[in-house]
């Protein structure tokens, strides 16, 4: 188990690689963005995706060895010994991207895991940096949706590799400058006009689009929704954060909202948690709706 936790340590070749892409990718879509008056960037919004993405990566550090621990201890109780082939990889990499698909349809609808999620969806802007704008507590949350894979007998270093590489995929669909993929890839592949339609705040586009690299999974499970021509794409929030460049109130503002639902006087112990458990903007008296309650009443 040491072994293996030093070799992951020491095993950091893909932020080498990735790094310097990132960095000539995002520079290369501020000057077009700049050039042809598009602004797509300003400079607060940059600055504060940076912070979330540095928050994210000091957590996630600080508590991976603790992790890649308890899912080595799982991996005693796999169903299966899977051997290194092809097969292992392209399974362990369908499986990954699933897991991320059921975490990422999760924190939309359950209310506490969305005060996790919520940071990443609160820009009004969409972009390359976009990408970094990290949820910050999701090193908390993300490793309990892979134990599937590891008692199917997944190495845990083979899924946390399998994760980072889906998340540089992730990545780079935050832009507007790839209006659509062709056809085929569409069909198959999460592609930037896919990702746009989930970073909406339009009703029609609520909580829609939750895979990560394969956008099959929605397409599967009914969450699938593609970009409409007669419907632009309006980022953000339902509700925007009053202050969305304070570098604390970006990470806390839904749990404080979330807390002042909780504490409200007389709702009972089943409505309060409802608040914390039901999709985000269920209210026990309907001052506020959730996405599927909106567009029945659109």
């Amino acid at each position: 188990m040491v072994e293996s936790i030093q070799a992951y340590l020491k095993d950091n070749w893909l932020l080498a690689v990735s790094v310097p892409f990132y960095i000539f990718l995002i520079g290369l879509e501020v000057f077009l963005s700049n050039y042809q008056k598009r602004r797509y960037y300003t400079f607060k919004e940059t600055l504060i995706n940076l912070w979330l993405n540095i928050a994210n990566t000091l957590l996630g550090l600080s508590i991976k060895g603790g992790v890649l621990v308890f899912l080595i201890w799982v991996l005693q109780f796999s169903f299966f010994d899977l051997q290194y082939n092809a097969l292992y990889w392209i399974a362990l990499f369908l499986g990954v991207d699933l897991c991320f698909y059921i975490e990422h349809r999760s924190e939309h609808f359950s209310r506490f895991l969305w005060a996790v999620h919520v940071t990443h969806h609160s820009s009004q802007e969409f972009n390359l940096t976009t990408g970094f704008r990290s949820s910050v507590f999701r090193p908390f949350v993300s490793f309990w949706f892979f134990i599937p894979l590891v008692l199917l007998g997944f190495k845990p270093l083979d899924i946390i590799l399998g994760d980072a590489i889906c998340q540089i995929y992730g990545i780079m669909v935050h832009t507007r400058y790839i209006k659509k993929m062709p056809h085929w890839f569409e069909l198959v592949f999460v592609s930037p006009s896919h990702h746009r339609v989930h970073h909406a705040s339009n009703i029609a586009y609520l909580d829609k689009n939750m895979g990560m690299v394969f956008i099959f999974w929605d397409r599967l499970f009914g969450t699938y929704q593609g970009e409409m021509d007669n419907e632009p794409v309006v980022f953000g929030l339902s509700k925007n954060p009053d202050n969305p460049h304070h570098p604390i109130g970006i990470i806390i503002h839904e749990w404080i909202a979330l807390w002042k639902d909780i504490t409200q006087h007389s709702i009972g112990i089943k409505n309060r948690l409802k608040y914390i458990l039901y999709p985000p903007g269920w209210s026990h008296d309907g001052r506020s709706q959730t996405s599927k309650q909106m567009r029945k009443t659109k």
